[in-house]
C-alpha cells in the first residue's frame, strides 16, 4: 500500500535534481501536474501513519482493558496436584503460570511452612496446629495422598524450598496466615532470596502483618487480602470499598486482592485503578468470568487451573 500511496518511481527522475536553468525552461503544466501527484498521496500517507501508531492518536482505548491479566496459580496447580505442595508449584511452572500463590505459616522451632489451613486436620490427618508443631512432625504426615496415589509421601515444603523453584521473571504471592510473630523471619528470609526485589510479593488479611511487612521491606510489592460480603437482609456490601482503598493507600500498599462476587464490576475495578492501586482476583475457575474480568481491567487473577485459565483467555 505505502508503494502506491507514494508512488515514487512514477515522478521523473528530475524532479529534486533539475538545474535551476531547467527549471526556468519547463513548462509550468509539468510542476503542475508534479505537485498535484504529491497532494493527492499526502492524505492518503498521512492515514496509514496514523494508523500504524503516528503519535498515538490511532492507539485502541481499550486496548490496556483487554490485555491478559497476570496469571497466579492458586496454592500452585492445586487442581490437579496437591495444593501448597513443591509437586503442585513446580506443575505450575511447567504450565507457564505467570505467579504462584502458597500461604505460610510459622513452626514451633521457627521454620515457616507452606500450608493453608491452622490444623494439619483436612491435608494430613492431625487434628493439630501448625503453630504448635515442629518441622519434623510436619515432615512426618503425607500431604499428597489424599490427592491422587502417585503424590503418596509428599511432605509439606518449607519456604525456602518453594523460593528455590521460582523462575527468573515469575513471582511467588506469599499469603501469611499466620500474626506478626512470623514478620521477623519472613522478612529475613525475603531479604536474603537474591531474586526478591523481581519476584517477591506478600499478601495478607490482616491490616497489622502487611503493614509490617511493607514497612521492613518497603520495595517489595504488598497487597491487602479483602474479602467482600453482601448483607442477606439489607443487600449491602461490607466493607465500603471507600474505606478499603483510603486504607491501603496510606499504607502504602501496591493494591488489594479480593474475592470474586457480584460486586466486581467494570465500575469497580476502575474506581479501583482511580485510587492509584492494582486490583487481583481470587478464585477464578471459570472461563466466561474469567474473560469479563480481564475485559474489566483486572490487574492478576488466581486460579486452581493456570495453564488452561491462560489458554481459555487467549482464545479469540
Amino acid at each position: 500500500m505505502a508503494h502506491d500511496i507514494w508512488n515514487l518511481k512514477k515522478l521523473p527522475p528530475d524532479f529534486c535534481l533539475q538545474s535551476t536553468a531547467a527549471k526556468r525552461n519547463a513548462a509550468p503544466v509539468n510542476a503542475t501536474r508534479r505537485w498535484k501527484v504529491l497532494a493527492a498521496a499526502l492524505p492518503a500517507a498521512f492515514l496509514v501513519w496514523c494508523c500504524s501508531g503516528g503519535w498515538g492518536v490511532a492507539e485502541d482505548p481499550g486496548s490496556q482493558a483487554r490485555s491478559m491479566p497476570e496469571i497466579i496459580a492458586h496454592r500452585g496447580a492445586s487442581y490437579d496436584a496437591p495444593e501448597n505442595s513443591l509437586s503442585s508449584v513446580n506443575l505450575a511452572w511447567q504450565r507457564r503460570t505467570d505467579a504462584v500463590e502458597i500461604d505460610i505459616y510459622l513452626t514451633r522451632d521457627g521454620h515457616i511452612v507452606a500450608y493453608h489451613d491452622r490444623t494439619t486436620q483436612r491435608i494430613g490427618g492431625r487434628d493439630k496446629p501448625v503453630a504448635e508443631q515442629s518441622l519434623a512432625e510436619l515432615h512426618q504426615l503425607d500431604i499428597g495422598s489424599w490427592k491422587d496415589a502417585r503424590y503418596a509421601g509428599e511432605k509439606i515444603p518449607t519456604l525456602r524450598q518453594v523460593l528455590a523453584t521460582v523462575p527468573s521473571r515469575k513471582r511467588l504471592f506469599i499469603e501469611v496466615k499466620a500474626g506478626p510473630e512470623i514478620v521477623p523471619t519472613l522478612v529475613e528470609q525475603i531479604r536474603n532470596w537474591p531474586q526478591h526485589q523481581e519476584s517477591a510479593v506478600v499478601i495478607a488479611f490482616s491490616l497489622e502483618v502487611a503493614q509490617a511487612v511493607k514497612k521492613a521491606l518497603p520495595k517489595v510489592p504488598v497487597y491487602w487480602l479483602v474479602g467482600f460480603e453482601q448483607d442477606k437482609e439489607t443487600g449491602k456490601w461490607r466493607p465500603e470499598l471507600e474505606d478499603i482503598l483510603k486504607q491501603a493507600a496510606a499504607s502504602h500498599f501496591e493494591g488489594i486482592d479480593v474475592n470474586d462476587t457480584a460486586l466486581l464490576d467494570a465500575d469497580f475495578v476502575k474506581t479501583v485503578h482511580d485510587a492509584g492501586l492494582e486490583l487481583y482476583v481470587w478464585t477464578v475457575n471459570d472461563a466466561a468470568r474469567a474473560r469479563e474480568l480481564a475485559a474489566f481491567g483486572v490487574d492478576g487473577i488466581t486460579t486452581d487451573r493456570p495453564g488452561w485459565l491462560r489458554e481459555q483467555l487467549q482464545r479469540p
